[in-house]
């Protein structure tokens, strides 16, 4: 007889996925997560945004891009999870807002219970390191859509800001100086060219790179940076104007979308000397500068835009943070734009 199972779909597995995640669900949690018992939905104390003058919710949704297929192709599913909170609570704290849940979603081709608890495992611990909970989500299989092997995750977070402390292009200033936050590597951008670079120069990922002091699968897996808590204790301490995610389009690119038009970043290349992975791939790849800087954060994920005299104490800030940080430009009359010197 036809049956789910013989469609390729395994209920029981997905259950068996369930019950394996539990346990590191768990640690990410807040005390405003209230249990809903027929695990429909995730519930959340609004209650607790009553400290607020008037509060404004932020959400923020993204993937990881065609890194999980480096990571379908090493057989190491702990670290993606971490990627994908990252893209999500990092585009939250932009604007100023801590990011509160977050929910996931799973597709694959073929439900594994343990790796789709590894990779839970690993939003769980992103929600963790951002100081979020990971309220919910949903596994689905999709046989025939899909590879055994195969699968893509996605995420959607909710921050909350106050109104008055939203941050943007509208509280930058002439004179205001640019932080680099210096990122943990490629992050979740720039892989399909990544991938296009390791084919044509027939690199293994199993081969260790003297440049890189580890393989290059290890290189391309290292988890994003989760830059949340490390925005926000910025924010309560110092003059903060705006902050900028360095994800796709570059530096510049992403730094324009924090200016106003009538003020530009004028940055110093020579501040920083961007990490050995970013040389391996323009030189194995024969990439030009300029598509470098469009495609990848070249070692710079995050900026902060703060008043002049407040850069020094944010240098101290985030250096005991653990957040290695340098002055990366300043703000002067112009049209919008971010560009080198």
């Amino acid at each position: 007889m036809t049956s789910y199972a013989s469609a390729g779909v395994d209920i029981e597995a997905g259950e068996r996925a369930v019950e394996l995640m539990k346990s590191r669900v768990a640690r990410a949690r807040r005390p405003e997560v209230v249990d809903d018992a027929s695990g429909f939905a995730g519930l959340f104390d609004a209650s607790a945004l009553l400290r607020y003058r008037r509060p404004l919710l932020a959400t923020s949704t993204d993937g990881v891009g065609t890194k999980v297929m480096i990571a379908q192709a090493l057989d190491k599913h702990d670290t993606i999870g971490i990627d994908l909170v990252a893209m999500v609570v990092d585009d939250l704290v932009v604007c100023g807002a801590e990011p509160l849940f977050m929910t996931d979603y799973i597709a694959c081709g073929k439900v594994v219970p343990e790796r789709i608890a590894t990779i839970v495992g690993g939003v769980a611990e992103g929600c963790r390191l951002a100081g979020c909970a990971l309220l919910g989500g949903e596994t689905a299989e999709h046989p025939g859509a899909m590879g055994a092997d195969e699968y893509d995750i996605a995420g959607a977070g909710t921050g909350v800001v106050e109104a008055d402390a939203v941050l943007g292009p509208q509280r930058v200033r002439e004179g205001d100086v640019v932080l680099a936050l210096a990122s943990s590597g490629l992050h979740s951008n720039g892989y399909s060219l990544v991938r296009h670079i390791v084919k044509a120069a027939g690199l293994a990922l199993d081969r260790e790179l003297p440049e890189l002091g580890r393989t290059l699968g290890e290189e391309l897996l290292e988890p994003t940076r989760v830059y949340a808590l490390d925005c926000l204790a910025l924010a309560e301490a110092v003059e903060v104007h705006a902050f900028a995610h360095i994800t796709g389009g570059g530096l510049a690119a992403n730094l324009a979308r924090s200016l106003p038009g009538h003020l530009d970043a004028v940055l110093d290349r020579g501040s920083w000397t961007p990490p050995p992975i970013f040389e391996v791939l323009a030189g194995h790849g024969r990439v030009a500068q300029e598509e470098m800087d469009r495609t990848f954060n070249l070692g710079v994920g995050m900026c902060a835009v703060v008043a002049p005299d407040s850069a020094d104490a944010a240098l101290r800030l985030l250096g005991e943070r653990g957040v290695p940080t340098w002055t990366l430009g300043e703000v002067v009359p112009g049209s919008g734009r971010a560009y080198y010197r």
